[in-house]
């Protein structure tokens, strides 16, 4: 088996993670993308750690700048980076941290590689119904609720595959389900630990998980955009997944990023 290059976003904890010990162990290059050097220190001697802080666009931008000069060519870009956000905040650019970590640093990351990998797989909701895209505050300036932006930020992804599939990349949008995995230490306490008591109930484990995504660094799916929910392949033709929407989407995301290099 060939030795792979593998680029993780939220590769310091939970299935990421899991992801870059599984790779390594494999014997591929592996780079993680995280915000924690300490965390960071999980990768010594498995693998490459680029700390960056993914819900800012301009670190985002900078740690794409140096992973294309280093790694112009990669095998496999997984994309898992995502933390709850009880409050809502602001970055530096003024965007709301959610849809700037769990949506904008995606699609960064993915429109750097979509023609310079052989494979994205984007970690979210797809399949997912629940929630909706506020297209007039993608902010969520009003009416901002944890799940709420969540949810939204889920359904962007969906569109984000449908908008950078038919690049070079084979671009796998995957719901792993429930798993025991991820970072929750913004979230209250008693919150945390409803979490914990259910995830020993009904969670899968990270290594059930990233099982799939295994499979495909391995061997690609031949479409251009794949979908999966837990382990079962969804219908492109899902209202979540519209074309005319996901133009939507890259058009005004195109346009809020040159709002925000101006400001």
């Amino acid at each position: 088996m060939s030795v792979r290059t593998v680029v993780i976003s939220g590769g310091t904890d939970g299935m990421g993670l899991a992801l870059a010990r599984a790779r390594a162990a494999q014997g591929d290059t592996v780079v993680a993308l995280g915000s924690s050097a300490e965390k960071g220190r999980r990768l010594a001697g498995i693998g490459h750690f680029l700390q960056v802080d993914l819900s800012d666009v301009e670190d985002t931008r900078r740690v794409v700048s140096r992973l294309k000069e280093s790694w112009p060519q990669i095998d496999a870009l997984a994309l898992f980076a995502n933390r709850q956000g009880p409050r809502r905040e602001e970055n530096r650019q003024g965007l709301e941290r959610t849809f700037a970590l769990y949506y904008l640093s995606r699609y960064l990351l993915g429109q750097a590689y979509r023609d310079s990998a052989g494979l994205i797989v984007n970690v979210a909701g797809v399949g997912v119904t629940k929630g909706t895209i506020a297209w007039d505050d993608l902010q969520l300036t009003s009416g901002y609720g944890m799940i709420r932006a969540q949810l939204q930020a889920g359904r962007l992804n969906d569109l984000l595959g449908v908008a950078q599939s038919g690049g070079k990349a084979r671009y796998v949008l995957y719901h792993p389900g429930f798993t025991r995995s991820g970072d929750m230490s913004t979230l209250p306490a008693p919150l945390r630990a409803a979490i914990k008591i259910a995830a020993k109930v009904k969670a899968r484990s990270v290594e059930e998980s990233i099982r799939p995504v295994e499979t495909w660094i391995d061997n690609p799916p031949p479409a251009p955009l794949t979908a999966v929910d837990r382990d079962r392949e969804l219908p492109l033709t899902l209202p979540t997944l519209d074309g005319g929407d996901a133009h939507r989407l890259a058009s005004s995301t195109q346009q809020l990023l040159r709002d925000a290099a101006r400001d």
